[in-house]
C-alpha cells in the first residue's frame, strides 16, 4: 500500500492567518493517510502554537526533509530557523518572510524529487514581497522556479466547473492592453491540454468569455471581441479544438450556460473568480496548470478576520489535496496511454502487392 501513497508537500502559508488551522483540521481524520503522505514545510513550534490555541488534537512528526517522511503521519519540516512571532489576524513582514522560507524550501526539495505534488496554504501577497520574492502570487513564483520554461495557467475548479484565466494578477487598467490573439491562443492550448491530461476529458468543450459588456455589441462597447478574441477562437477551431464564443460574461454565467461546457476561459481575474467563488467557495480549488509540477491550493485567502477563532473550514483545502492526487494519477495514466502508441498501418502504393506495411 505504501507505494501507492502520493507524497504531498504542503507549505504553511502566512502563519498569522488560517493556514495551520485548515491543515490541522484536514488531517484530523486519519483515513486521509491511506491516500497520501503529507509533509508540511513550516515550523513545528508554530504548528504547536496553533494546535494549542485552537484545541485541535491532530498530532505530527518532525522530520529533517521530505525524504524522511513517516507514512501514516503528518510530517513537518522546520523551515524557520529564527524565532517567528505569531500575531493571529495581523499581517506582518515577519509572517511574510516565514511563508517565503517555507515555499523556498519546498521548491528546493521538489527539484530534488522528494515529493510528488504541492499544496500551498494562503499567503499575504503584500507581506511576502522582498528582494527574493517579487511576484504577484504563488502562480508566477512557481512558474519561474519549477516550470522549466513552460507557461502557467490559473484554473479554478471543482467537480462541475472549471474556470481558467487569460490574464491573472494584472491590474484592471492594463487588462485590455495585455490581451492579444496570441496570448488567448496560448491559454486555450494549455487549457485544452490540461482538461485532457489532468482531468481526463477526451474531447473538452471550452467556452470563451467576452471582455466587454454584451460582447462589445458589434463594436459599440468595444472592439476586442472582433479584433482579438474571435480570431483566436477561429484559429484554434481550425486546429480541431472545440472552443466557442465569445459569450457575454454576465448572461453566460447567470443563466447556467457554463454547465454545458467542460471549461470556461475568462479574460481576467475577477471576471472568472467572482462567479466561481459564488458558486463553489466551499469546495473550490486553485490549480496551476501547464507546468511539470502539480500544484493546488484552496480558493480562499489568509482570512485574517477569523484567524485563531476556530471558524475556518478545511473543505477547500481538503479538496485541494484530493484534486492534487487525482491530477497526479491522471497524468501518470495519460503518460502510460501514450507511451507506446501503435505503429501506423498502411498499404504501400508504390508496388502492386497487397502486403500490409508497418511504419
Amino acid at each position: 500500500m505504501e507505494q501507492n501513497r502520493i507524497k504531498i508537500g504542503i507549505t504553511q502559508g502566512d502563519v498569522n492567518g488560517i493556514g495551520y488551522e485548515i491543515i490541522l483540521k484536514a488531517f484530523e481524520d486519519p483515513t486521509i493517510f491511506e491516500l497520501c503522505t503529507p509533509i508540511v514545510y513550516g515550523s513545528p513550534k508554530i504548528m504547536t502554537y496553533h494546535r494549542k490555541a485552537l484545541e485541535i488534537e491532530t498530532s505530527f512528526t518532525i522530520v529533517g526533509s521530505a525524504a524522511e517522511a513517516v507514512h501514516g503521519r503528518l510530517n513537518v519540516v522546520n523551515c524557520n530557523d529564527d524565532e517567528v512571532k505569531v500575531e493571529l489576524g495581523k499581517p506582518s513582514r515577519e509572517s511574510g518572510k516565514a511563508a517565503y522560507d517555507a515555499l523556498e524550501r519546498a521548491m528546493t526539495e521538489y527539484k530534488e524529487g522528494m515529493y510528488d505534488v504541492l499544496v500551498t496554504a494562503p499567503i499575504h501577497k503584500q507581506m511576502i514581497q522582498s528582494e527574493s520574492f517579487t511576484f504577484p502570487g504563488h502562480t508566477e513564483y512557481i512558474e519561474q522556479n519549477a516550470g522549466n520554461g513552460a507557461k502557467a495557467l490559473m484554473i479554478l475548479a471543482n467537480e462541475t466547473l472549471r474556470v481558467a484565466l487569460v490574464t491573472g494578477h494584472v491590474p484592471v487598467s492594463k487588462i485590455a492592453s495585455t490581451l492579444t490573439k496570441e496570448l488567448i491562443e496560448e491559454k486555450l492550448t494549455i487549457f485544452n491540454t490540461s482538461l485532457k491530461s489532468d482531468f481526463g476529458i477526451s474531447a473538452p468543450r471550452i467556452a470563451v468569455l467576452a471582455l466587454n459588456p454584451h460582447a462589445g455589441d458589434g463594436g459599440v462597447i468595444g472592439t476586442e471581441e472582433e479584433t482579438i478574441i474571435t480570431p483566436a477562437i477561429k484559429a484554434m477551431r481550425e486546429q480541431g479544438m472545440l472552443c466557442y464564443g465569445p459569450f457575454p460574461a454576465d448572461g453566460f454565467m447567470g443563466s447556467g450556460a457554463f454547465s454545458h461546457f467542460d471549461g470556461v476561459l475568462a479574460m481576467y481575474h475577477d471576471q472568472g473568480l467572482i462567479p466561481f467563488k459564488t458558486l463553489a467557495m466551499e469546495n473550490g480549488v486553485n490549480f496551476t496548470a501547464g507546468l511539470p509540477i502539480v500544484r493546488t491550493s484552496p480558493d480562499h485567502g489568509t482570512a485574517f478576520d477569523i484567524a485563531g477563532k476556530n471558524q475556518a473550514s478545511p473543505d477547500s483545502f481538503r479538496q485541494a489535496l484530493y484534486m492534487a492526487i487525482d491530477i497526479y494519477r491522471n497524468r501518470k495514466s495519460d503518460t502510460e496511454a501514450h507511451r507506446n502508441p501503435l505503429r501506423k498501418l498502411y498499404f504501400e502504393k508504390r508496388d502492386d502487392s497487397d502486403k500490409l506495411k508497418l511504419d
